[in-house]
């Protein structure tokens, strides 16, 4: 760390500071998170606000965003048009949102990201690497599985917004099929729920289904939370939880209902390789504690923030405006790409409709 650290912020807008002592420490928020705002700017921004100042990193909590120093921020709080002044970085987490127009380096949540660059490489002379990853904090609260619950295997639960589960997986029919093999499916869609894996034998988690999923901008948040939890994990085809992959004990990943109803059977009829995947994932939750995460946050912000804030303070005015045009044209590169895959995403569903009328009529 440099003897003198220049000015850093998390920014949570006033109007968004929690009524209750939840400011106190992460003891307090970990408590009142059940009755608190389950938002992104709460999980990324207070949160960890809480966890550094608790471990003695000099940083502050501001209402409004300062004109010099280092700005730590979650996405959707800040103006997709603020350009930073000279003498400001802006750190924007990003979560599974938006990227900023103009933010100098933004924090990511799957290591995928980091090989989906959106930058121009002119702007490498400047900053080291607009995107840098860290996993997102345990899950506040968790409840891990009841011990007493021993060697059952009963039931089996998705506990995330219901949207984001796969419709297969929602069928009355596939339900039916999961009670005749014993096994009971919970779709716990509500934020208060998500904590409690207290009667929960195993966790189900899959978008949608096929091996070519991607979802770069998702984080392995169920995975890490089914290790803390000490439950198997019964996983899609995503990027954030192959990155994290280390052995077969992580998770099973699924591609198809069959590849589902085949490991649950599995896991119904093994009692070993259960046994074996909660140790498994007990080793690996270590990687994850809380005191870890606040240590790559200290890296992140000492290694990388610090010296690429010292570097735009030094950086001259053309360069600074040079920067902020590239942004700004990555920007509309970026609109553009998305406008055209709207077009072709149109055009192949007007094929689709044409084709699908010519085989009525000619019926």
């Amino acid at each position: 760390m440099t003897e003198k650290l220049p000015p850093i912020y998390f920014y949570l807008p006033e109007a968004d500071w929690p009524d209750t002592n939840i400011l106190e420490s992460p003891e307090a928020y970990r408590k009142a998170y059940s009755n608190c705002k389950s938002t992104g700017a709460y999980n990324w921004i207070l949160q960890t606000y809480l966890r550094l100042k608790a471990d003695g990193f000099p940083c502050e909590l501001v209402g409004n965003i300062p004109s010099e120093g280092i700005v730590i921020a979650w996405t959707t709080t800040i103006p997709n048009d603020l350009v930073p002044g000279p003498r400001l970085l802006l750190i924007v987490v990003c979560g599974d949102k938006s990227k900023h127009r103009y933010a100098q380096i933004h924090v990511v949540q799957n290591l995928q990201e980091m090989l989906n660059p959106y930058r121009l490489i002119g702007d490498r002379f400047l900053l080291p690497g607009e995107k840098y990853y860290i996993p997102h904090w345990p899950q506040p609260g968790l409840i891990p599985r009841d011990r007493a619950r021993g060697d059952r295997f009963e039931n089996i639960a998705y506990l995330g917004r219901a949207e984001n589960l796969a419709s297969e997986l929602k069928d009355p029919l596939w339900q039916q099929q999961l009670n005749d093999l014993g096994l009971c499916f919970h779709l716990v869609g509500i934020p208060v729920g998500w904590n409690d894996y207290s009667e929960v034998d195993a966790i189900l988690a899959v978008r949608s289904f096929g091996r070519q999923n991607d979802y770069h901008w998702k984080p392995a948040s169920k995975l890490y939370n089914s290790w803390y939890a000490g439950v198997p994990a019964i996983l899609g085809c995503e990027s954030a939880y192959q990155a994290e992959r280390t052995n077969k004990l992580d998770y099973i990943e699924v591609a198809s209902l069959n590849d589902v109803m085949v490991a649950l059977k599995r896991l119904r009829d093994d009692r070993e390789l259960r046994q074996a995947m909660i140790k498994n994932g007990q080793r690996r939750a270590e990687e994850l504690q809380p005191e870890k995460l606040v240590e790559r946050w200290r890296t992140f912000l000492t290694d990388v923030a610090i010296p690429a804030y010292e570097r735009w303070c030094m950086a001259s005015n053309l360069t600074i405006k040079i920067f902020l045009t590239r942004r700004e044209l990555a920007n509309q590169t970026t609109e553009m790409r998305k406008s055209l895959q709207q077009m072709r995403n149109s055009i192949g569903l007007r094929s689709r409709l044409r084709s699908a009328f010519s085989k009525v009529r000619g019926a």
